[in-house]
């Protein structure tokens, strides 16, 4: 059996750790590519975080209700894929719900300069305009937070592809993209015992994202609440079971596990149009699968 030398390095960014195991090429070569992976994830960090006041994501949520404003390209990128999904999804997937997870608590209030919301928004309010310019129809509150964080591993990986590095894989809390030769094993948390693990797929040359609320659920009195949005109802959507999609791209995989956890079983031919398998984790090692072009979700 060969043994594939690797270096692992960790970093604290998007708000969780983002780790890289790289195989191949001299050690050297290794360390100089995984610090130009971790800047891209770093630039991504800044520019489309909810958290930071002078984000791109900060400053269209102030302004672009009133005027257009300028973005980093890749933040236009990520909002005009996040709009190719809402609509291929009919709206399931929408980053328009920032007042709800404000509201709820998840998100912070003090950073919203914008106005007050009051009229109902969507995706469709959201215009994409030359020259990296965003114009929102009405005041809405934009947050990248399900989607970007994938986008922020594809940057990664492709920078680690143009420094040379011949495989390996990055994993940003859960959201990860293996490259190269190895099948990688994926494990994920079991959502009634979070402290076990699950063998659930292997990974070789795509990506997987998993979502779930074992950690980030709470409590408004009587109600539960959740970071995860409905868009149709504009609720929380509050499961007890966890979901991991398998994509092409972690962008793709990162936005259509919220999908999967509202639409459930029924989410097997959204999966197809993406070419991306899902799997839902009941938990107590139930877990339930999609193939590409299955149009439903079997047991697994």
């Amino acid at each position: 059996m060969t043994v594939v030398a690797e270096i692992r390095r960790c970093r604290p960014l998007l708000g969780t750790l983002v780790e890289m195991r790289l195989f191949g090429g001299s050690e050297r070569l290794r360390h100089r590519a995984a610090d130009h992976a971790f800047d891209a994830v770093a630039q991504v960090h800044q520019r489309m975080s909810f958290h930071l006041p002078d984000s791109d994501v900060s400053r269209l949520n102030a302004w672009a209700h009133l005027r257009p404003v300028r973005v980093c390209p890749w933040t236009w990128t990520v909002l005009r894929e996040a709009l190719e999904i809402s609509e291929a999804t009919d709206g399931l997937f929408d980053v328009t719900v920032g007042d709800r997870l404000v509201g709820w608590g998840f998100l912070p209030r003090a950073n919203r300069r914008g106005p007050r919301l009051r009229q109902r928004v969507s995706w469709k309010d959201i215009r994409l305009l030359p020259d990296s310019r965003v114009r929102f129809a009405r005041p809405l509150s934009v947050d990248l937070g399900g989607i970007a964080k994938g986008f922020a591993v594809d940057c990664a990986v492709s920078a680690l592809h143009e420094a040379g590095v011949e495989g390996g894989v990055v994993n940003a809390g859960g959201d990860l993209r293996a490259f190269g030769e190895q099948h990688l094993p994926v494990s994920v948390r079991d959502p009634e015992a979070p402290g076990v693990l699950l063998n659930l797929t292997r990974v070789h040359d795509e990506a997987l994202a998993t979502s779930g609320s074992y950690f980030s659920g709470s409590r408004s009195g009587t109600r539960r609440l959740s970071p995860l949005v409905d868009p149709r109802r504009r609720a929380a959507c509050v499961r007890r079971w966890s979901c991991s999609v398998k994509a092409p791209r972690c962008l793709v995989a990162d936005a259509l596990t919220k999908v999967l956890l509202i639409l459930g079983e029924s989410a097997g031919p959204i999966l197809d149009g993406f070419s991306a398998s899902g799997y839902i984790v009941r938990g107590r090692g139930r877990v339930l699968s999609s193939e590409p072009a299955s149009g439903s979700l079997q047991a697994g």
